[in-house]
């Protein structure tokens, strides 16, 4: 899997929240759900506005950057199911 950085951020995580890139190629987070405790409503953190490529999946890596990685599609196609044809018994004549 090849990772490419595409943004240098730096954004510091704090546990318990969830840091994400939204629709506008911007870093949000949101508070994590925990228990019977909601969750709660997303922040900006850092504006970036990178543009979006289809076919990449985009996060905040260890650093605090923004990357992306090519998306694994498909994968191992499944067989197709073999009907056996059941044999019909013939009766021995005497």
């Amino acid at each position: 899997m090849a990772i490419k950085k595409v943004a240098k951020v730096g954004v510091k995580k704090e546990k318990g929240f969830l840091y994400f890139v939204d629709k506008q190629g911007d870093i949000s987070s949101a508070k994590m759900a925990r228990g019977d405790k909601k969750g709660g409503a997303p922040k900006k953190v850092a504006k970036v506005g990178i543009k979006r490529e289809t076919g990449y999946l985009y996060f905040i890596d260890k650093q605090g950057d923004i990357s992306c990685a090519k998306m694994v599609r498909g994968g191992t196609k499944k067989k197709k199911a073999v009907k056996k044809v059941a044999k019909k018994k013939t009766a021995k004549r005497k």
